[in-house]
């Protein structure tokens, strides 16, 4: 029997919008050196394609080269100039190094910096312009009609409706059930259309281009019933597999033995995007000891000298794929919990010291954790690590908990951003936690790991810690 080959379709998006953005850079450069007065050499060549192979891969990382899904047109700006920004910055630490940067004028540099921007922003938001008027105006859009008035229905169809590129318009619903069985109309949603008689007479008469079957794969017969008539005529039909109704922990598409397979609990740290988390992890942590040293020594001195103890305390906890780690903290309380049972902190908790109050608050006990990063046994962003008896505990108690540690656990996380941090003394309380952490590893980005990063220093600021 030969291996099924399911083979990925290619959008030619962002083949556009990489060619855009590489004669843009391309005439950037120069441009601004012909205002200038500045000649144009061969270094000036050397520039422009070193900045398209730089904007080529931090693009990707970022996501400018991806499906929108939906993307405010404000995030495509956000992320434009985050991936410029980034690329500018790599040029000019090529510059330093290779001490061509005397070669160009700071005018010069900073007026390309400004117009590569700007030709940037306004190419990637002309293309989405021109999308959109395409999808308003219908021109080419396929008419898609959904199989199945269900909740996987709906959900293609506010999907599809959501996204100004998916180059479909939702005509309506066709299901073989009556009323009765059939899941309410849902407001905002096209209207349900009839049977799959009356779809098959709209196939064929050309009204319809596209067919989605979201019906259970349990129909095997009513789904191969209708791929029989729908395969006498010309439109395009997909199915759309009814276990996206599970929760897919950042599902994605592989081969095993040949045969396509789809993940449902899985990391999304894989290859490339695993790499570039490891070093700004590495590169993050190593700078930011540097910078926080002078703190972490006073901090160290004022643990040694306020109560008796060790200044350090590394607790048992569960890393990446469910292995125990040490972590590091600085001493925070008057005991060194790390055995079966260990009591959470909560206010006012008299077992914390003095100083270690102050630390717990300002969320400066956890600096030591960046040895843990740098080790490698921690990330500075993804769920917070829990102590190993809490672990056993709420496992048994919360479905899918393990599943937080199919990433290395952080510094920071997403839970801790979003009001879920601090004493989880009721299961609701780490439910609600356990639930941004899975969320944090489907929606996982470098350009996630930032954000949090950043709402982190404005949660410390805030003092909503303790």
């Amino acid at each position: 029997m030969n291996a099924i080959s399911i083979r990925p379709t290619r959008s030619t998006l962002p083949i556009v919008n990489h060619i855009a953005d590489s004669v843009l850079l391309c005439i950037g450069l120069p441009g601004v050196q012909w205002l200038v007065g500045q000649p144009i050499n061969n270094l000036t060549t050397t520039a422009c394609l070193l900045a398209c192979i730089l904007l080529f891969a931090i693009g990707e990382v970022v996501g400018i080269y991806r499906p929108s899904r939906g993307r405010s047109a404000n995030e495509e700006v956000t992320l434009c100039t985050l991936a410029w920004t980034m690329t500018f910055v790599m040029l000019i630490l090529v510059g330093v190094f290779t001490k061509q940067i005397d070669s160009f004028a700071r005018s010069t540099i900073a007026m390309w910096y400004m117009l590569g921007g700007l030709m940037l922003l306004t190419s990637h938001m002309g293309i989405r312009a021109l999308i959109e008027w395409r999808g308003k105006n219908g021109y080419g859009v396929r008419n898609t009609a959904i199989v199945g008035a269900n909740r996987l229905g709906f959900d293609i169809a506010k999907n599809a409706m959501s996204a100004a590129d998916s180059g479909i318009k939702i005509v309506g619903f066709y299901d073989d059930r009556n009323a009765g069985r059939r899941l309410a109309e849902d407001e905002g949603l096209p209207a349900f259309c009839g049977d799959t008689k009356e779809l098959i007479e709209k196939v064929q008469s050309n009204e319809i281009d596209t067919v989605l079957i979201a019906l259970p794969m349990r129909a095997e017969k009513r789904i191969q019933s209708l791929l029989d008539q729908l395969g006498n005529s010309t439109a395009s039909v997909y199915i759309v597999p009814d276990f996206f109704v599970f929760e897919l922990l950042h599902s994605r598409w592989t081969h095993v033995g040949g045969l396509p397979v789809v993940s449902v609990f899985e990391t999304p740290m894989y290859g490339v995007d695993g790499w570039l988390k490891r070093l700004l992890d590495l590169s993050a942590s190593v700078v930011g000891c540097i910078l926080v040293s002078p703190i972490l020594l006073i901090c160290a001195l004022l643990v040694r000298f306020t109560s008796s103890g060790p200044v350090f305390f590394r607790q048992k906890r569960y890393g990446l794929d469910g292995k125990e780690i040490l972590v590091w903290k600085f001493r925070s309380m008057y005991t060194c919990d790390n055995g079966p049972v260990v009591k959470q902190a909560t206010k006012n908790d008299p077992r914390v010291t003095p100083v270690g109050r102050i630390l717990r608050r300002t969320s400066l006990d956890e600096l030591p954790q960046l040895f843990n990063v740098i080790e490698g046994s921690m990330s500075l962003v993804g769920p917070r690590p829990h102590a190993n008896a809490h672990n056993e505990h709420f496992r048994k108690l919360i479905r899918g908990y393990m599943m937080r540690h199919k990433v290395k656990p952080g510094i920071t996380g997403l839970a801790q951003v979003e009001g879920s941090r601090g004493e989880t003394d009721t299961v609701e309380k780490m439910q609600a936690r356990i639930a941004l952490d899975h969320r944090y590893i489907r929606e996982w980005s470098l350009w996630f790991d930032i954000k949090i990063l950043f709402k982190t220093f404005w949660v410390v600021v805030k003092n909503e810690a303790y």
